[in-house]
């Protein structure tokens, strides 16, 4: 796997050293603290619009990635199983997150319980194709993020149609991201990274050891 900044594209190594986004693949930790940062923000994010919504306008807001319910899966639980078994790159989260910004510019949309999972490991998803050498199929990131195939492949579609298949994102929007982050995050209690992630909380994913490494992703082929 590569990562989006390379040493000589970096201009704040030290904040990705921080957030774990390290340009060494060996100094990557087991669950980077970017995972944690992400998550913090993401749940006051959905606590705060649900705050301000009774439940039936949340329902009103739902779409093609909300669920009938909440998983039971805290969304920090559910990003660091997605870290451990896609085998993804720590700046795929981050590049998930801008897109979960640019997908909620659209009118009367909203994050909320029902349709952050989903949002996540396809946002993270969309990243892992285009930053990544490497990468799996969606049959594998299905059984990933509790899914079947088919959902994944449409909420693969409608993510890319709604950012208009904006998915490049510069050194400068990356770092700043970076130092926002850093910033937000001082605000939020941030939970310690878990040891193990209970797959059993969402599905097992025992029969998805086995990993097809697929063409590289294309905006013009899905």
């Amino acid at each position: 796997m590569r990562l989006m900044i390379t040493n000589t594209e970096a201009t704040n190594p030290e904040a990705y050293l921080s957030l774990g986004l390290s340009t060494s693949c060996k100094k990557v930790p087991r669950f980077p603290r970017i995972l944690s940062l992400i998550s913090s923000i993401l749940e006051t994010t959905v606590a705060k619009t649900e705050n301000k919504l009774d439940s039936f306008e949340i329902k009103e807001t739902a779409s093609v990635f909300s669920g009938t319910r909440a998983p039971t899966l805290s969304i920090q639980r559910y990003i660091e199983r997605i870290f451990k078994y896609a085998n993804c790159s720590p700046s795929c989260f981050l590049l998930g997150y801008i897109y979960i910004e640019r997908f909620l510019e659209q009118p009367n949309i909203c994050l909320t319980s029902l349709n952050v999972h989903r949002l996540i490991i396809t946002s993270v998803v969309v990243a892992a194709k285009f930053m990544d050498d490497a990468f799996c199929n969606n049959a594998y990131y299905a059984r990933v993020g509790g899914i079947s195939t088919l959902e994944m492949n449409i909420l693969e579609l409608n993510f890319l149609v709604s950012l208009d298949f904006r998915v490049h994102v510069t050194v400068g929007t990356f770092d700043a991201y970076c130092s926002r982050i850093e910033k937000e995050a001082k605000t939020y209690q941030v939970e310690r990274p878990i040891k193990t992630c209970f797959i059993n909380e969402w599905t097992s994913i025992e029969d998805a050891k086995s990993r097809a490494v697929v063409r590289r992703y294309s905006c013009s082929t899905l």
